[in-house]
């Protein structure tokens, strides 16, 4: 099988998220795309399987689950069908078994996903947040997600989430999926980090799919709807959000880091 490695919200290699693609004619079992996306040890690995003129399938595995949405892996997904195996349709539909259907176009250099609007609900779990972040936020959210809750801590400043050394065995225990943390930007609207070691995945380079919340978040904070977004991890990234009336637009580029096979045995 193909299996192609991109780094996703970035032109520059080695910068961004990196996702696995493998397109194929048909899905494999469960526990075989669990496997390989815990071999591949990468934030996530998508699957693409076709499903009509410019459409297909699509599902996402971390190293150590399925997950609901992600954002990265499909611009990388879009980014192999655009640019490496040939797609020609102006937009690709991505069929999803819990987000919906995607839909991503070209917008000039860089590639639009319009993804599902996502709610946040203040909760009171800065002490909470603070256990597993070392820092106590000035407000705390939730963020459901598929019969789970990701908690969302705002800090005042981008130099408090930058310098954020978080307590991952401690964020294993807390009830949410996983913590997101934000604040205003100095050379952008907004910044993010976000951790997840229950998924395998201490710190993701880049997540497109907490923009789902962070773009609607701002867009009542700041009084605008179109924004520049950096994730502030190691590797960083970069995100251009329009909020929408039901969906949220995230465009970034994309650029292939490999291309080879999985041989599997028989």
């Amino acid at each position: 099988m193909q299996l192609f490695q991109v780094d996703a919200f970035t032109s520059t290699l080695f910068s961004g998220n990196p996702a696995a693609v493998v397109p194929l004619e048909s899905w494999l079992p469960d526990a075989t795309l669990q496997a390989i996306a815990a071999e591949n040890n990468l934030s996530e690995t998508a699957y693409l399987v076709p499903a009509g003129p410019a459409s297909w399938e699509l599902r996402w595995f971390t190293p150590a689950a399925e997950v609901p949405l992600c954002g990265h892996a499909t611009l990388a997904s879009a980014h192999v069908l655009f640019e490496i195996l040939g797609a020609q349709a102006p937009a690709l539909t991505f069929h999803t078994r819990w987000s919906g259907d995607l839909v991503v176009e070209r917008d000039g250099a860089r590639l639009a996903m319009r993804l599902p609007r996502r709610r946040t609900m203040p909760v009171d779990q800065a002490d909470v947040a603070a256990s597993v972040l070392g820092l106590r936020p000035r407000e705390t959210f939730v963020v459901p997600v598929q019969d789970d809750e990701t908690l969302l801590a705002v800090f005042a400043s981008e130099a408090e989430v930058r310098d954020l050394t978080p307590d991952l065995a401690a964020m294993r225990r807390i009830d949410a999926r996983g913590v997101l943390v934000t604040a205003p930007g100095t050379q952008a609207d907004f910044v993010s980090r976000y951790f997840a070691p229950k998924y395998g995945i201490d710190e993701d380079p880049v997540t497109g799919s907490a923009h789902c919340a962070l773009v609607p978040f701002w867009a009542e904070r700041l009084n605008k709807t179109d924004f520049i977004a950096r994730q502030l991890s190691k590797r960083g990234g970069e995100l251009h959000c329009r909020l929408e009336e039901d969906r949220v637009v995230v465009a970034g580029r994309a650029v292939l880091y490999l291309s080879g096979e999985i041989h599997l045995p028989s």
